[in-house]
């Protein structure tokens, strides 16, 4: 019973049924079987017995469209798109009335950008049934993806005798008419639109601008009545934003400085222009004075005037702060602007980032740590402001107040938060905990760092370095540290750990390249790898070699009293 249920489902679904295709009976029934066999092991997720299924559907009926098509999308599925095209080809013609199977393949052809294949699909789509406007919608895309405009405005124009002339549709082919430098046909669609809708002001506007845009013998007449338009516009509408801009670039193309710098002020100022407005007219201004020598004074100004304003708007005051970035400007200067930032928007992030930054920079501290306190309230899902608060503590040497910074950073990890960005926090708090003697605790956050990224290399070190001073689990120390050494092969500290595991393995020999190679590319001359360096040759029995580092060591650390006494012993002391 429940297969003859989903047989009749099936046939639904299909919307043609199975064709009686074969004239014997006993193939149809099978080749029945067979379908319905694989329509059941595709619902239960097995797709290898249902493809299997569908290829002896194939067999037995060469012209079966609903086979070709469940197989086309496992070919889909498959990545096999040439394969996939070519099925649901062979069920649309065996099927040509089946509108799934043929918009199916429409977007087939899309996928591989054969639009002008598609354009044909869709056409007979329509041709079936011409209520079906989303399909003249599908056609207009299709032939702007060309950029063929005479299809796409023929389109539109078949659109306008089912639903009359609309303003979406005047612009289109407006538009449309600018892209092919048809500007006579242009103007006439947008002049239409300004006197069908004579009160709004945006179409007159819209109006203006295209004549300007009008070359050829027209021009002078064509730009003489775009200012009148916009006179008048104005005279209704002083504050319009599109027919202010639209009138300065007319006098920008006059070459009327002076004229169009007064429309640029009166608009900037504007209480009733957008931001975004704002911002775009800024960027031209930006744009223009980069282009003419890159004299900032006059950006300067504007964004003075527009931030000396009653309630000046963070987003001017950080734009102008990227300006004096971009003019690499004295870095007070850029400070104090993004300090305005903050003062309007104190949640504004990025601004303060940027002076955490500075501060970072310049070692100030205590300024770090106050700023990302204060991020805290504002941005408390923010890590970076953790991060920086926790490393500023840390180079004061105030550990405890270091490791809380990095564990309340912790709390606001979620699937998003960036891989490298946590690995680096759970780093950090493994060397913190390590320096507070709670080793089981620093490793388990070293264990967390490497799950989120595997290649941490500062990790991989100093976990196998803490790993090799316990002297445990060094199989695994070796393993993290080769793979710091092959990611940094001159880090001479990464060299020195590797050196070490080696020596704590009782492999002298081994260690001995390795411990040269350190010392060759530590450039501090670090005590620490100048002692190792003679531990190591001294279990090799190279003790004037061992005796000549430990000297050099002993420079560094004059007061180390193991290294006195190795020296004098002229033997290796573990203690």
């Amino acid at each position: 019973m429940r297969r003859f249920l989903l047989y009749i489902g099936i046939i639904g679904l299909l919307g043609c049924g199975l064709s009686a295709r074969a004239d014997d009976y006993e193939q149809r029934r099978k080749y029945d079987a067979y379908f319905i066999e694989a329509m059941l092991e595709r619902q239960k997720g097995s797709h290898d017995a249902a493809f299997n299924l569908l290829e002896r559907c194939l067999q037995i009926d060469s012209t079966a469209s609903e086979a070709y098509f469940f197989l086309a999308q496992y070919y889909t599925e498959m990545k096999q798109a040439d394969k996939a095209l070519e099925y649901f080809q062979k069920a649309s013609q065996c099927d040509p009335d089946n509108t799934t199977y043929m918009e199916t393949l429409a977007q087939a052809y899309v996928s591989k950008e054969r639009y002008a294949d598609a354009v044909g699909v869709v056409e007979h789509l329509y041709e079936v049934d011409k209520s079906r406007q989303d399909l003249l919608e599908m056609l207009y895309r299709l032939h702007l993806q060309q950029r063929n405009y005479e299809k796409a405005i023929e389109v539109l124009d078949r659109m306008e005798l089912i639903d009359g002339k609309s303003e979406r549709l005047s612009l289109s082919k407006s538009s449309l008419y600018l892209q092919m430098n048809n500007h006579k046909d242009a103007l006439a669609e947008v002049k239409e639109l300004s006197e069908r809708y004579p009160n709004d002001l945006n179409y007159r506007t819209l109006y203006a601008n295209t004549l300007m845009m009008t070359v050829g013998e027209n021009e002078k007449a064509h730009r003489d009545e775009a200012h009148r338009v916009l006179t008048e516009v104005l005279a209704e509408e002083p504050d319009n934003y599109r027919a202010q801009a639209t009138l300065r670039n007319y006098y920008q193309n006059e070459h009327d400085t002076l004229r169009a710098d007064s429309l640029t002020r009166s608009i900037l100022l504007n209480p009733a222009t957008a931001l975004e407005d704002k911002i775009s007219m800024l960027r031209q201004e930006i744009g223009y004075s980069e282009n003419n020598g890159g004299d900032s004074t006059r950006v300067l100004q504007l964004f003075q005037e527009l931030l000396s304003q009653p309630n000046p708007q963070a987003d001017i005051a950080e734009f102008c702060a990227a300006y004096m970035n971009l003019k690499k400007m004295p870095r007070d200067s850029i400070s104090a602007m993004l300090e305005m930032v903050l003062r309007l928007a104190p949640d504004n992030a990025s601004a303060r980032l940027q002076l955490v930054q500075y501060a970072w920079e310049e070692e100030n501290n205590e300024r770090v740590v106050e700023l990302c306190r204060q991020a805290r309230q504002y941005n408390p899902d923010e890590m970076a402001f953790y991060y920086y608060q926790g490393m500023a503590f840390y180079r004061q040497d105030d550990h405890g107040d270091a490791l809380e910074a990095f564990q309340n950073g912790i709390s606001v990890i979620t699937e998003e938060s960036n891989p490298a960005i946590v690995s680096d926090f759970y780093a950090v708090m493994g060397d913190l905990l390590h320096l507070q003697g709670r080793q089981r605790e620093a490793f388990e956050a070293y264990d967390s760092c490497l799950v989120w990224q595997p290649d941490n290399v500062g990790c991989l070190n100093n976990y196998a370095y803490y790993l090799s001073e316990l002297g445990i689990d060094l199989d695994k120390a070796e393993q993290m540290s080769r793979k710091a050494i092959k990611a940094e092969p001159r880090n001479g500290t990464y060299l020195d750990t590797y050196a070490w595991i080696l020596f704590m393995q009782q492999r002298y020999a081994d260690a001995c390249p390795y411990i040269d190679q350190a010392v060759q590319n530590d450039t501090l001359q670090s005590a620490v790898i100048l002692e190792h360096a003679g531990d190591i040759y001294a279990m090799c029995g190279e003790i004037e070699k061992a005796v000549n580092y430990w000297q050099q060591a002993l420079e560094q650390e004059p007061k180390n009293k193991l290294l006195i006494r190795k020296i004098k012993k002229k033997k290796y002391l573990k203690k």
